[in-house]
């Protein structure tokens, strides 16, 4: 199993939605407004690395309200 976290910048006014959006999709495994330089966390657990890469990439960049992410890969 691959673990990641991707931190999740949104535009003003979409973190709620996107928290729900984002927990919905599979291989997501929590996801959590946070204050600093992001608004959101997620913990993805899945199968490999090109998995991490569809759910980043594909699945969390293609909603709405997504400004910018950054995936860190847990080793």
């Amino acid at each position: 199993m691959v673990v990641a976290y991707i931190m999740v910048k949104a535009y003003t006014g979409e973190a709620d939605k996107l928290k729900e959006d984002i927990e919905a999709l599979d291989g997501v495994v929590s996801a959590h407004i946070v204050a600093g330089d992001v608004d959101i966390i997620a913990k993805v657990d899945v199968g490999s690395p090109a998995d991490v890469k569809t759910i980043a990439a594909t699945n969390i960049q293609s909603l709405e309200g997504i400004e910018d992410t950054h995936t860190y890969v847990a080793m």
